[in-house]
């Protein structure tokens, strides 16, 4: 899975282009600021050192502006997993984050892929919006999904 560099220009020169290992420290630098809270542990290293050609980057004016990690599952042929997806709070609602995703679903498809999954807390109203107005069927919360007391909503995009 891999997204030609350059292949979206939006608001502000914001580019995007496919990750390298080495973005995994300017997105842990930033996250927990977006988001509000410690989030770095949900996003290890070893994603962006094993799946940077399937995970995106958006930058504009030199600075990180959004970010998907996302991989071709190896064990269900037909699926791609988003594991984790933020655009910064200056480029929110700028249309970034659907465009991260699209050209994530489309490289998803032109490599076979027939289901794009991902999940979050079922207090992320915010992320749980905004996959069903990309079409995400969306379940749960499903009760100790990643641990005991871990809730998760779930959400399946057929394409």
């Amino acid at each position: 899975m891999d997204v030609r560099s350059g292949a979206w220009e939006g608001p502000g020169g914001t580019r995007i282009r496919n990750a390298v290992p080495g973005d995994h420290s300017r997105i842990v630098e930033v996250c927990d600021d977006w988001w509000g809270k410690p989030v770095t542990h949900i996003l290890p290293r070893l994603f962006l050192d094993h799946f940077h050609t399937s995970s995106l980057i958006a930058e504009s004016g030199g600075g990180l502006s959004g970010f998907l990690v996302g991989f071709p599952s190896l064990s269900l042929s037909d699926e791609a997993y988003v594991h984790f997806a933020g655009v910064s709070p200056a480029h929110r609602r700028s249309g970034l984050a659907r465009e991260l995703y699209r050209l994530f679903i489309d490289v998803a498809r032109a490599d076979g892929r027939t289901v794009v999954r991902a999940i979050t807390s079922p207090a992320n109203e915010g992320s749980i919006a905004f996959h069903r107005s990309m079409g995400f069927t969306v379940t749960g919360p499903h009760e100790d999904y990643d641990s005991p007391g871990t809730a998760r909503m779930c959400f399946e995009l057929r394409l």
